[in-house]
């Protein structure tokens, strides 16, 4: 039987996976194309009242209680 996480029904390498998952997205949304995917999210929502920087902690916070060590995946520099 796969161990739970706080009652999930995900195992340990699932939630593992999936927190790189959210990291890097967070990761891409911080990148040099930040102004365009801010720009891209305010038309997809429709309101101002859901910003980039919200996204990112939400990620950041998703992968954070599912072990992330808020290390980034990828380094080096931004093509």
């Amino acid at each position: 039987m796969p161990e739970q996480i706080h009652g999930a029904s995900l195992d340990v390498t699932e939630a593992g996976e999936l927190a790189e998952m959210l990291t890097f997205c967070r990761d891409w949304l911080a990148g040099p194309d930040h102004d365009l995917l801010a720009a891209s999210l305010h038309r997809f929502t429709g309101t101002g009242g859901y910003e980039l920087p919200a996204l990112q902690a939400d990620l950041a916070r998703l992968a954070f209680l599912l072990g992330d060590d808020g290390e980034p995946l990828v380094t080096g520099d931004p093509q």
